[in-house]
C-alpha cells in the first residue's frame, strides 16, 4: 500500500471520529465520549498529514520542513492548553468568536498561496483552480472579519449596539454581487489586483455584518460565524487537494448552520436575514425608558419564601456565570428539593452569550440534568409556580418580546416569568440588559429586586434556610 493510500485511509477513520465526535456532544451524558472521539480523529488526521507530507516524498527540504511543523506543532498545542486552562466560562463565547477568526485567516492564506503558485495545475482544471481561489478568500475574509467583530461585542470592547448605515442591505447585496463579478473576470483574467480587491471588499463585508446584529442576537452570530468557519474549511481542503479538510469543513458548516436554523426558530427570526446580516436591527421604539417603582426585597424574606413555596424555577443568565454563582445555585436546588420544594431550571435558547453556555455551567456545577429544561418545556408551567428566581438574566424574560411591538427584540420568544406567584430577580443594579433594552418586568407586582452579586445574596440565602 503506498503512501497516498495509507494517509486516505487514516483520513476516513478521523472522518468517522469526528461524526462519532459530533453524535456524542449532542447529549450531555455522552458529550466526554463525544470529545474523546474528536481529539483521537484530530491527532490521526494530523498525523495522516504528515506523513504525507514527508514521507512519501522525503528529500533534505522535508526535514527543514518538518522541523518547523514540529515547532508550530508544540507552540500551538502550548498556546491552546494554557487558554483552555486559564480561560472562565464567562470567556468561553469570544474565545471561541477568536477561533473562528483563525480559520478565516487560515483560509484566506491559503487561498493567496494557492492563487500564487498555481504553475503545477493542469490546464483543464486552471479556472476550476482560480474560482477556488476566489471562493476561500471570500468566505476565509468574511469569517476573519466577522469573528473579530463578535469577540469585541461579546468581550464589551466595542458597543453591542448594532450598526444602521444608510442602505446598509444594499450595500451587503451590492458586496456580493461585487464578488461574483470578479470572480468571473478573475477566472478569465487572473490579475492580481482583483484577487487583491476582492479580499479588501470581503474584509469589509464581514465586518459589516456582525456590526450590523445587535448585542441580543450574538449567541445566533457565533453560531452562524461556526458554520462559516466550516465552509471556510471546504475551501480550503479544495485549494489543499485534501479530503478530510473537505469533509470536516461541510461537518462544520452544516452543524452549525442548522444550529443557526433551530436557535432562530426559537427567536422567531429568519435564517435568511442572519446569513444576510439585518436581523438585529432596532425596530424603532417611542422609549426606552419604563415608568414605574420597583420593590426590593433581601436574601432573609427571599429565604422564607422559598421555604413556604412549593414549586421553584431558576432562570439563569450570563450575570450567573460573570458571579460564577452556579456552585451556591446548584446547593440552593439540592437544599430546596430536600425540603420537597419542586425545583426545576428554565433554560432560555440564547441564555448567556453562547449556545448551551447555561447548560455547561449548570452541568458543572453537578445539577442533574433532568431538571434542566428547555424553554418550551418549562414556559407552559410558570403560571403555576410559587416562585421564580431570575438569576443573572434580562433579555430573556423581558414581556416587552411579547407587549411591545416597538421594542428591538419584538417577537422574541422569552421565558414568561411574570406569570408567576412571586419573581425574584437577583442584579446589581436596574440597568438594562446586553441588548440595552429596558425590562418591564422589574416594575410588575409580583416582582421583587435582590440588589448584589449574585454569588453573595444566593450564599446568604443558604445561610438563612
Amino acid at each position: 500500500m503506498n503512501e497516498i493510500a495509507i494517509a486516505n485511509s487514516a483520513y476516513i477513520v478521523a472522518a468517522i471520529l469526528f461524526i462519532m465526535s459530533l453524535a456524542g456532544l449532542s447529549k450531555h451524558e455522552s458529550s466526554k465520549t463525544g470529545i474523546v472521539f474528536g481529539i483521537s480523529g484530530m491527532t490521526v488526521a494530523i498525523a495522516a498529514t504528515i506523513w504525507l507530507s514527508f514521507f512519501g516524498n522525503w528529500s533534505e527540504a522535508s526535514a527543514l520542513s518538518l522541523g518547523l511543523l514540529a515547532i508550530a506543532l508544540v507552540l500551538g498545542a502550548a498556546i491552546g492548553l494554557w487558554r483552555a486552562r486559564v480561560v472562565a466560562m464567562t470567556g468561553m463565547p469570544e474565545l471561541i468568536a477568536l477561533f473562528h477568526s483563525f480559520v478565516g485567516l487560515t483560509a484566506v492564506l491559503v487561498g493567496w498561496n494557492g492563487a500564487l503558485h498555481s504553475s503545477s495545475i493542469a490546464a483543464d482544471l486552471v479556472g476550476i483552480h482560480r474560482a477556488e481561489v476566489f471562493v476561500g478568500v471570500f468566505i476565509g475574509a468574511v469569517t476573519f472579519t466577522g469573528s473579530i467583530v463578535a469577540y469585541l461585542k461579546l468581550s464589551a470592547k466595542i458597543s453591542s449596539k448594532p450598526l444602521m448605515l444608510p442602505g446598509k442591505n444594499l450595500l451587503n447585496l451590492s458586496a456580493l454581487v461585487a464578488f461574483l463579478g470578479v470572480t468571473v473576470w478573475y477566472v478569465i483574467t487572473p490579475e492580481l489586483w482583483l484577487l487583491i480587491t476582492v479580499t479588501v471588499l470581503a474584509l469589509a463585508l464581514g465586518w459589516h455584518l456582525v456590526a450590523s446584529i445587535g448585542g441580543g442576537d450574538m449567541p445566533v452570530v457565533v453560531s452562524m460565524l461556526n458554520s462559516y468557519s466550516g465552509w471556510a474549511a471546504a475551501a480550503t481542503g479544495f485549494l489543499l487537494g485534501n479530503n478530510l479538510l473537505i469533509v470536516t469543513g461541510a461537518l462544520v458548516g452544516s452543524s452549525g448552520a442548522y444550529l443557526s436554523y433551530i436557535m432562530c426558530r426559537a427567536m422567531n427570526r429568519s435564517f435568511i436575514s442572519v446569513i444576510a446580516g439585518g436581523f438585529g436591527i432596532a425596530a424603532p421604539s417611542s422609549s426606552e425608558d419604563e415608568a414605574g417603582e420597583h420593590s426590593e426585597i433581601d436574601a432573609a424574606s427571599t429565604a422564607e419564601l422559598l421555604s413556604n413555596a412549593t414549586s421553584v424555577v431558576i432562570t439563569p443568565g450570563y450575570g450567573m456565570a460573570v458571579a460564577q454563582a452556579q456552585y451556591p445555585v446548584a446547593e440552593l436546588a439540592k437544599r430546596l428539593t430536600a425540603k420537597g420544594v419542586n425545583v426545576r431550571f428554565g433554560i432560555h435558547p440564547v441564555a448567556g452569550r453562547l449556545p448551551g453556555h447555561m447548560n455547561v455551567l449548570l452541568a458543572e456545577a453537578k445539577v442533574p440534568y433532568d431538571i434542566v429544561l428547555e424553554m418550551d418545556e418549562i414556559n407552559d408551567d410558570l403560571a403555576k409556580t410559587s416562585v421564580v428566581l431570575v438569576i443573572g438574566a434580562n433579555d430573556t424574560v423581558n414581556p416587552a418580546a411579547t407587549d411591545n411591538p416597538g421594542s428591538p427584540i419584538a417577537g422574541m420568544p422569552v421565558l414568561k416569568v411574570w406569570e408567576a406567584e412571586n419573581v425574584i430577580v437577583f442584579k446589581r443594579s436596574m440597568a438594562s440588559g446586553y441588548a440595552g433594552v429596558a425590562n418591564p418586568l422589574f416594575y410588575k407586582d409580583n416582582t421583587k429586586m435582590l440588589f448584589g452579586d449574585a454569588k453573595e445574596k444566593v450564599e446568604e440565602i443558604l445561610r438563612t434556610l
